[in-house]
């Protein structure tokens, strides 16, 4: 699992949402939520920050560590 799926899953989590709950806050769909958090390589920039936006996040580039291998 990736940054951005543990991200997405704690905050749901510490926030008491369900994946439906989540879903339905970001306009998405539930298949997405899911695919998000179970950290889907391909995924639409445009409903992942639905999501974010619900945290006060938004995706961004970010520097990547040569022998990260966090996936």
């Amino acid at each position: 699992m990736g940054k951005l799926s543990k991200f997405i899953k704690t905050k749901r989590k510490k926030t008491g949402l369900t994946q439906v709950e989540l879903a339905e806050r970001a306009g998405v769909g539930l298949r997405f939520v899911r695919d998000l958090e179970q950290g889907k390589k391909s995924l639409q920039m445009d409903k992942v920050n639905q999501v974010l936006n619900l945290f006060g996040h938004e995706l961004g580039p970010v520097k990547k560590s040569f022998g990260d291998n966090d996936e």
